[in-house]
C-alpha cells in the first residue's frame, strides 16, 4: 500500500482529484446559470423544469468528506481517451457520479457504468482486460493512500486489500453510509441484475443485504432512468427509525427521487388507534382473509328481479330481466375489479338498448350510448344490483357483525378463528372504530378489490421476514407490473407471523418466479461476535448457513456478570465511549426507562433510535424491538434473558436476541445479572 511518502504518484492522483472537483463545480455552475425565462410555454412547464433543475443541482453537490472517486482502472486494450502509463489502453477513475471536463471528456466514471464493473468483479483468474486496479484511501475528503493490484502480472500473488478492510471496518457515527467502494463480486451480481426480474436476498447479519438493495435501486435508476421516472420506485422499511438511518445512502449516490415508506404508511386509509393480541393479528394477517373479503364484497351484487325501461323521446326501450342477468353474470366472470365492473354495467345495458335501436332502423352513436348509460332508470338499476361499497365500511361490518363474518368465512376460518377476529365492542362508525395495523391492511386489500392499486416500476422491501402474508400482498400490488428486490433473514423474524420460507413469501407477494440469492460473507460483525450469536441458529432457523466473517480485525467481545445491576451497565457504556465510534445500548423494552434514568444520573447523554448522534453524544439507547437493521461500532447488550422473556414465546425471543447480538461492528459487551439463555451455552 502506497502512502504520502511516495510523493510522485500520490501527487498526480491528488492533482486529478483537485481537477475533478473543479470540473464538478463547473458542471454545477453551468446548471445554476441556466436561464429558462423564454424556454417554456406556460407557468406549469416552467415550474416542472425549475424543479428538475433544482434536483440536478442537488445531485451535483460535492460532499466535502465523501471521496469523489475511490478507484482507478487501467485497461490493456481500449480505444481513445487518456492513455495509461506504459500501455495503450484507457484509464478510468471510478466514483459515485460522472464528472466531465469542459470538453466533455470524462474525469470520473459513474460506478454504475458498464466500464466500471471490472472494478468489482475483475480478478487474477478473470482480469477482464484490466492491467491495473488501484484503490484509494481517504481521511475525510483528502486522498492519503493508494493500493495497486496488477491483475495481469503472474508474479504478483492475489492478496486481501488492506484499504478495503479499513473501509469496511471504519468507525460509524451517524446514519448508514453507502458501500459503493467496497461492493463485493457476489453483491455486485445482485446490484446489477436486470429490471425485469425480481430478486430475493437471504442474508445473515452484516452481509450487506440492505446496502445491496439500496445500491440496486441506484443502479436501476442509472440503467433505466426514463422508464423508472415514469413508473416510480419505492423503498419499504420496517419502521421510521430504520428509514431515518438509511435515508442518506441514495442522496450520497446522487439519487434524490426515491420514496421511502413503511408498510403502515402504504395502508394508511384509516387512523390506527388499536392493537391486536398476537393470535388475532396472526389470523388477520393470514392470506385466507383475502378470500373472506372477496366473498363479503361480491355479496353486495344481487341478481336483477325485473327488466329496465329506458324512455327516449316518444320511444320506450325495454331490456328484459334475463338479458340483464346475463350481463351481470358475464361481468362477474371477468377478472376485473368490483368498481370497474360497476362502471361497465350501465354501458353494457346501454349497448343492449342501442342494439334494439339499430334493429328498429335508428343510427345511434357514442353520445346516445353515454346518454342511455346516464338515464335515471339505468342508474337506479345499477344502484340496486351493483351498489357502491366503501372498503373501510366493509371491513368494519366483517369485524363487528358475527353473522356477516360467519356467512363469508364459512369453510375458510374456524369458529374459534372467527371469534378471535371479532371486536369485543363493535364500533358504530369508521371514525370511531379501534383500527389496528392488521385492520388497515385488510382495508387496503378491500380497496384493491374495488379499484386497482397503482403499480410502481420497482420496489425494494427490506426486513421482509417480519411481514404477514396479507402485508406481502399489500406490497405486491404496488409492483404488479414492475419488479421487486426482497431483502431479509429468516433467522431474524421476530413477529408471531414471521416468514417461514421465501417460497411462500414470494408467492404471497406475487413474485413466485423471483430468484433467491444467499449472502453468507459477513462484512460487518466481528468473527467472535457472529460465532457466538450463531449458537442460536439451530434453535431459530435450522438449515440456514451461518455467516462467516471475512474481517481481519477480530473485534472486541466480552461477557460480564453485572452484580451491580444498572451501575455495571453504565460502566460498560462509559468504557466503550472512550473508544472512537458510535455506541448502542440495547435492552429489553421493559428495561429501557430504568437504564435511561441510570444514564442520566451518571451524566451520560444519549439519544433514541432514529435520532442523530453527534461527536459529543455517541450513545444510543435502543429498545430490542427497534434494533433490527441498525448498527453501531460498539454495543452493550443488557440482560439477554430479559430480551427473550420480553417476547410472547421463546422462539421469537431467541430471534430477537439474535438480532440484538449482531448489531456491533467492532465490539460487543454482554452484561447480565441473571443467567444467560441456555441456548448460548
Amino acid at each position: 500500500m502506497s502512502t504520502p511518502g511516495h510523493d510522485d504518484p500520490l501527487s498526480k492522483e491528488r492533482s486529478h482529484l483537485a481537477a475533478s472537483r473543479s470540473a464538478l463545480r463547473a458542471m454545477r455552475e453551468d446548471v445554476e446559470s441556466l436561464d429558462i425565462t423564454d424556454v417554456t410555454a406556460n407557468w406549469v412547464n416552467a415550474a416542472v423544469l425549475e424543479s428538475q433543475i433544482e434536483q440536478r443541482i442537488k445531485a451535483l453537490a460535492d460532499l466535502s468528506e465523501t471521496p469523489l472517486f475511490f478507484g482507478r482502472l487501467d485497461y490493456l486494450h481500449a480505444p481513445g481517451a487518456e492513455q495509461a502509463e506504459g500501455g495503450d489502453g484507457e484509464r478510468f477513475y471510478v466514483g459515485r457520479r460522472h464528472v466531465h471536463d469542459a470538453d466533455g471528456d470524462p474525469m470520473v466514471i459513474d460506478w454504475r457504468a458498464p466500464v466500471s464493473q471490472p472494478f468489482y468483479r475483475a480478478s487474477k483468474k478473470d482480469p477482464q482486460d484490466v492491467s491495473l486496479r488501484r484503490r484509494f484511501g481517504y481521511t475525510g475528503g483528502d486522498l492519503t493512500a493508494y493500493e495497486d493490484e496488477h491483475l495481469l502480472d503472474p508474479a504478483e500473488a492475489a492478496t486481501t486489500s488492506r484499504l478495503l478492510q479499513q473501509e469496511i471496518e471504519r468507525p460509524r457515527v451517524g446514519p448508514m453510509r453507502d458501500i459503493v467502494a467496497t461492493i463485493q463480486p457476489e453483491q455486485d451480481e445482485i446490484v446489477r441484475a436486470g429490471l425485469a426480474g425480481s430478486v430475493c436476498v437471504q442474508g445473515g447479519p452484516g452481509t450487506g443485504k440492505t446496502a445491496v438493495g439500496l445500491h440496486r435501486v441506484a443502479y436501476l435508476l442509472y440503467a433505466h432512468r426514463e422508464r423508472l421516472a415514469r413508473t416510480g420506485t419505492l423503498v419499504i422499511g420496517p419502521n421510521r427509525s430504520f428509514l431515518h438511518y438509511i435515508e442518506q445512502v441514495l442522496p450520497a449516490l446522487g439519487e434524490l427521487t426515491v420514496r421511502q415508506a413503511t408498510v403502515d404508511d402504504l395502508v394508511a386509509h384509516v387512523e390506527v388507534r388499536g392493537t391486536d393480541e398476537a393470535a388475532t393479528a396472526v389470523i388477520k394477517g393470514d392470506a385466507r382473509m383475502a378470500e373472506v373479503l372477496r366473498r363479503a364484497l361480491y355479496s353486495h351484487v344481487v341478481p336483477p328481479t325485473e327488466g329496465v325501461v329506458v324512455v327516449r323521446g316518444s320511444r320506450r326501450w325495454r331490456v328484459p330481466v334475463y338479458e340483464l342477468e346475463e350481463i351481470v353474470r358475464e361481468l362477474l366472470a371477468r377478472d376485473i375489479r368490483y368498481g370497474a365492473a360497476r362502471e361497465a354495467l350501465p354501458q353494457r345495458i346501454a349497448h343492449a338498448v342501442l342494439v334494439q335501436m339499430e334493429r328498429a332502423g335508428e343510427a345511434p352513436d357514442d353520445r346516445v350510448q353515454n346518454a342511455v348509460a346516464r338515464n335515471a332508470a339505468v342508474k337506479a338499476l345499477v344502484k340496486s344490483v351493483w351498489p357502491q361499497v366503501d372498503p373501510a365500511r366493509l371491513v368494519l361490518r366483517l369485524l363487528a357483525d358475527a353473522d356477516f363474518l360467519a356467512e363469508h368465512a364459512e369453510g375458510i376460518l374456524t369458529e374459534d378463528e372467527q371469534k378471535a377476529v371479532l371486536w369485543v365492542k363493535p364500533a358504530r362508525s369508521v371514525k370511531s372504530a379501534p383500527w389496528s395495523p392488521a385492520d388497515a391492511v385488510l382495508i387496503d386489500e378491500a380497496t384493491d378489490l374495488i379499484e386497482r392499486t397503482h403499480s410502481l416500476g420497482h420496489v425494494v422491501l427490506d426486513e421482509a421476514q417480519d411481514l404477514s402474508p396479507m402485508q406481502y400482498r399489500a406490497v405486491g400490488r404496488r409492483c404488479t407490473t414492475g419488479s421487486a428486490t426482497v431483502l431479509g433473514d429468516l433467522a431474524q423474524g421476530t413477529t408471531p407471523w414471521a416468514t417461514r420460507s421465501w417460497a411462500q413469501a414470494l408467492g404471497h407477494l406475487g413474485k413466485g418466479e423471483a430468484v433467491v440469492e444467499e449472502l453468507t460473507a459477513g462484512f460487518r460483525v466481528p468473527t467472535d461476535v457472529i460465532a457466538y450469536a450463531s449458537r442460536l441458529l439451530p434453535h431459530i432457523a435450522p438449515g440456514l448457513t451461518p455467516v462467516a466473517s471475512i474481517r481481519e480485525n477480530p473485534g472486541f467481545f466480552d461477557i460480564r456478570t453485572a452484580p451491580g445491576g444498572t451501575a455495571d451497565v453504565v460502566a460498560a457504556c462509559r468504557e466503550l465511549l472512550e473508544r472512537e465510534g458510535s455506541v448502542g445500548l440495547i435492552a429489553a423494552d421493559a428495561r429501557v426507562p430504568e437504564l435511561a434514568a441510570a444514564l442520566a444520573a451518571a451524566g451520560i447523554g444519549h439519544v433514541g433510535p432514529g435520532e442523530e448522534t453527534t461527536r459529543t453524544t455517541r450513545l444510543t439507547l435502543v429498545p430490542a424491538s427497534l434494533a433490527k437493521g441498525l448498527e453501531y461500532d460498539y454495543v452493550v447488550l443488557d440482560e439477554p434473558q430479559a430480551v427473550v422473556d420480553g417476547e410472547p414465546d421463546e422462539r421469537t425471543g431467541l430471534r430477537r436476541l439474535y438480532v440484538a447480538l449482531t448489531r456491533a461492528v467492532s465490539g460487543l459487551i454482554v452484561t447480565h445479572a441473571t443467567g444467560l439463555p441456555q441456548q448460548l451455552a
